[in-house]
């Protein structure tokens, strides 16, 4: 009897990035950039068109070049890190679109409000880091609403404008690494359910 093998790969995180970019005052624009982030992708066959990700961040990792602003976002009037330790994404679908090119659907969750949310996904090839091990790059973009989780915070200025937007800029850049080794479906099973039996998150430090 023969198995379908599937890959496990991680997140290089040493050479990637999850950002965002928010406008600010309505003329200028505030990037940030979160620390502490990883996730655990599953794909069959040549492609990505089969992906499982499960990616997870520490809000409290946020960075945007200000640390009163930092200490404000973690505070319980935006991410409320003491309450809620995690953001999550978890897919369901990760289409090709064209050449190099996928849509990445999924369930997003923020102080334990999911919301199914798109991203635009750039592949930019296959190659190999510098230990051998093989490595896909992706650049991800997107839109989202922050009032969708609740992250509501924001001071009335002159004239009707508002000092943070609504919308946030989604770009990352993300190299994905496989491990070495190929899974059977018999064994991935067997690693998922090992993993339904211990503390959430429990592997992520």
């Amino acid at each position: 009897m023969t198995f379908s093998t599937t890959k496990k790969w991680s997140i290089d995180t040493n050479n990637s990035h999850v950002s965002f970019v928010v406008n600010h005052l309505m003329i200028s624009a505030v990037k940030g950039t979160f620390k502490n982030f990883n996730a655990t992708v599953f794909t069959e066959g040549k492609d990505f068109t089969s992906a499982k990700i499960d990616f997870w961040l520490d809000p409290s990792s946020i960075d945007t070049n200000d640390k009163m602003r930092d200490k404000h976002l973690i505070s319980s009037e935006f991410f409320d890190t003491d309450k809620f330790p995690f953001i999550t994404f978890v897919s369901d679908s990760f289409k090709k679109t064209n050449s190099g090119n996928y849509e990445l659907h999924g369930n997003l969750m923020i102080k334990e409000i999911t919301k199914h949310v798109k991203l635009n996904a750039k592949f930019s090839g296959f190659s190999k880091n510098n230990t051998g091990c093989d490595v896909a790059k992706f650049l991800l973009t997107g839109t989202l609403n922050r009032k969708h989780w609740k992250l509501d915070w924001n001071v009335d200025v002159h004239a009707g404008s508002i000092l943070v937007s609504d919308d946030v800029l989604i770009q990352c850049e993300i190299l994905l690494q496989k491990e070495n080794n190929e899974l059977t479906k018999d064994t991935l099973f067997l690693q998922e359910l090992e993993q339904s039996t211990a503390p959430a998150y429990a592997n992520h430090f």
